[in-house]
């Protein structure tokens, strides 16, 4: 045996390849290899849970229904400061989703989120008031005034996933508005209305904002990434007439 180890083992230890040591090499590597191209894959294909991002820029046009009678527009987020919140209103009826912080961002771009973010104003999935207003729960009577005055109302939220088909001929409730992730392009219409009404969509003033928001927006994308053109000059031609040498006169000379 001493003689063995003083040779580096005998036979068949020299004979025995370390397979398992191999193998757990390759799969290192391959594992290494697969979280590199899925990363890659997720940067350039976000998932839809993780949108919007910071910087992301969407738009939803919103309304509320009082007893058969449309609100006018929220105001403009009072709290826009120079930093105002990533999920506001500019006062056109439409929701401005652009993200400044961790909290705005995936599946926290919610309407309860941008209610939280606009002083004043309340929704539960049983409730809501409007900044100024009187607060309105189901099974409350709707207020004297109102198209559905005397009749008991409930809270209901309408979103049309969609402004052009399929998505608004596909509208939906959902049971907490609360958790509602907002999508680009979305109609949303918060109803105090008695069981079984009708629910509009938000006014065509408030899509035609939502609209020209996403283009101007668009755009701007547009034009940043986009290369500035280099401007092309062509050489003028000289105007100066090229210089001519007049000959020396030639030497006089005097006969003798």
């Amino acid at each position: 045996m001493a003689r063995a180890a003083a040779t580096g083992g005998g036979r068949t230890y020299r004979g025995h390849r370390p397979v398992r040591w191999y193998s757990a090499l390759v799969l290192i590597v391959l594992l290494g290899v697969a979280l590199i191209a899925y990363s890659r894959y997720e940067r350039q294909h976000p998932s839809a849970g993780s949108q919007p991002a910071i910087g992301a820029h969407w738009f939803q046009a919103l309304a509320f229904d009082i007893c058969g009678s449309t609100q006018p527009n929220l105001p403009a987020n009072p709290n826009q400061t120079a930093a105002p919140p990533g999920l506001r209103t500019t006062g056109d009826g439409v929701i401005v989703v652009s993200p400044t912080k961790s909290s705005e961002v995936g599946p926290n771009a919610t309407l309860g989120k941008f209610v939280s973010e606009y002083p004043k104003l309340s929704l539960t999935p049983t409730s809501v008031r409007l900044p100024g207003k009187t607060s309105h729960r189901n099974g409350d009577a709707c207020p004297s005034g109102t198209p559905d005055a005397g009749k008991k109302g409930e809270l209901r939220v309408k979103v049309w996933p969609s402004f052009t088909p399929p998505g608004s001929n596909n509208p939906f409730f959902p049971s907490d508005p609360t958790t509602l992730k907002l999508a680009d392009g979305q109609l949303i219409t918060v109803a105090f209305v008695p069981s079984g009404a009708s629910i509009p969509k938000p006014p065509a003033a408030a899509v035609s904002a939502m609209l020209q928001a996403r283009a101007a927006a668009a755009q701007s994308s547009s034009s940043t990434t986009l290369p500035t053109p280099v401007p092309t000059t062509t050489p003028t031609p000289s105007t100066t007439p090229p210089s001519t040498t007049t000959p020396s006169s030639a030497p006089t000379t005097t006969k003798p």
